[in-house]
C-alpha cells in the first residue's frame, strides 16, 4: 500500500493559482483509494484556511486532507508537556487553534515558550519570551523554516527567531514541524498507514525531503518550486524520483515506480 504526504505552496499550487495538472492528481488518488494529506509548516493559519483555498482552486479534497504544523504542535503537547501551559508567540488565529485544541495559554508564568510564525511579533513578546526561557520554561517551536514564501517572494520566518532565543538563554528548541519526522509520523497516523507507506512529495530540499529521510520513507522532489536539480545534486540526498511538477506522478504509480 502507498499514501501519500503532499507540501502545498510550491507542489500543488503557488500562491493562489494551482499548478497545471495538481488538481488531476488529487482526483486520480481519490479514484483510486490512495490516501493523502498535505502538509504544511505555516502555523499562521488553520486547518480551514488551506481547506478552503484548496477547494476554491479545485481540489477535491476535506478538512481531513489537511495538517498543519499547529495541528500538529497540539498533539505533541499533549503527548510530550501533557498539563503544560504555554506562552504563544504566534498571530491571533494561532493561539486560539492551539487554546482550542485543548492547550492552556499562560501569559504570566508558563511552562513552555511556544513559537510559531508571527506577522504580528512585537518587541514586547521577543523580551516576555526571552525572560521566561531564562527563568526555566521550556522552548518549543512549531517549524525550523529561516523563509515563508509569499506571492512576491520570501519572507522571514521562525528559524532566526529560533536561533537567537536559543543563543540568548542556552535553551534548545523542541522542533515539531518539517524537517522532523514527528510531523510524517503523524500524517501517517491520520492515513491509517505506517511511515514506511508514506512517499512525501515536495519542492524543499531541507525540509520535505530531509524529513522523509529522517523518517527513513520515499519521497519525490517536484521542480515546480524551490529546488533545482543542481541543489539536488549538491545535497547528497536521493529522492525515488525527480519530476517537473505532481502531475506526472500517476504515471509513476501506473508504471509501479511507486509501489
Amino acid at each position: 500500500m502507498i499514501a501519500f504526504a503532499l507540501d502545498m505552496d510550491g507542489t500543488v499550487y503557488k500562491g493562489e493559482k494551482a499548478i497545471p495538472g495538481a488538481a488531476d492528481f488529487i482526483s486520480f488518488l481519490r479514484e483510486r483509494g490512495i490516501p493523502f494529506v498535505f502538509l504544511t509548516n505555516n502555523s499562521a493559519h488553520g486547518r480551514d484556511f488551506y481547506f478552503r483555498r484548496l477547494k476554491r482552486m479545485g481540489f477535491d479534497v476535506s478538512p481531513d486532507n489537511v495538517l498543519t504544523s499547529a495541528i500538529a504542535t497540539a498533539r505533541y503537547l499533549r503527548s510530550v508537556h501533557p498539563g503544560k501551559s504555554v506562552y504563544p508567540v504566534g498571530v491571533e488565529d494561532f493561539v486560539k487553534e492551539i487554546s482550542e485544541a485543548g492547550i492552556e495559554i499562560s501569559e504570566d508564568d508558563p511552562d513552555i515558550v511556544l513559537l510559531a510564525f508571527d506577522t504580528s511579533i512585537t518587541y514586547e513578546k521577543i523580551n516576555k519570551a526571552y525572560r521566561f526561557l531564562k527563568g526555566g520554561a521550556a522552548f518549543v517551536a512549531t517549524h525550523p523554516d529561516d523563509l515563508c514564501p509569499t506571492e512576491d517572494g520570501y519572507d522571514i520566518d521562525i528559524g532566526p527567531f529560533i536561533r537567537m532565543f536559543e543563543s540568548m538563554t542556552g535553551t534548545d528548541a523542541e522542533v515539531v514541524g518539517k524537517p522532523n519526522r514527528r510531523m510524517l509520523e503523524m500524517a501517517a497516523e491520520e492515513m491509517g498507514v505506517s511511515p514506511g507507506d508514506v512517499i512525501m512529495v515536495g519542492d524543499r530540499l531541507y525540509t520535505d525531503m530531509m524529513m522523509a529521510e529522517n523518517a527513513g520513507t520515499r519521497a519525490v522532489l517536484v521542480l515546480s518550486g524551490e529546488a533545482t536539480r543542481e541543489d539536488l545534486r549538491a545535497s547528497g540526498l536521493a529522492p525515488v524520483a525527480v519530476v517537473d511538477s505532481v502531475a506526472e506522478i500517476p504515471c509513476l504509480i501506473e508504471k509501479s515506480v511507486l509501489r
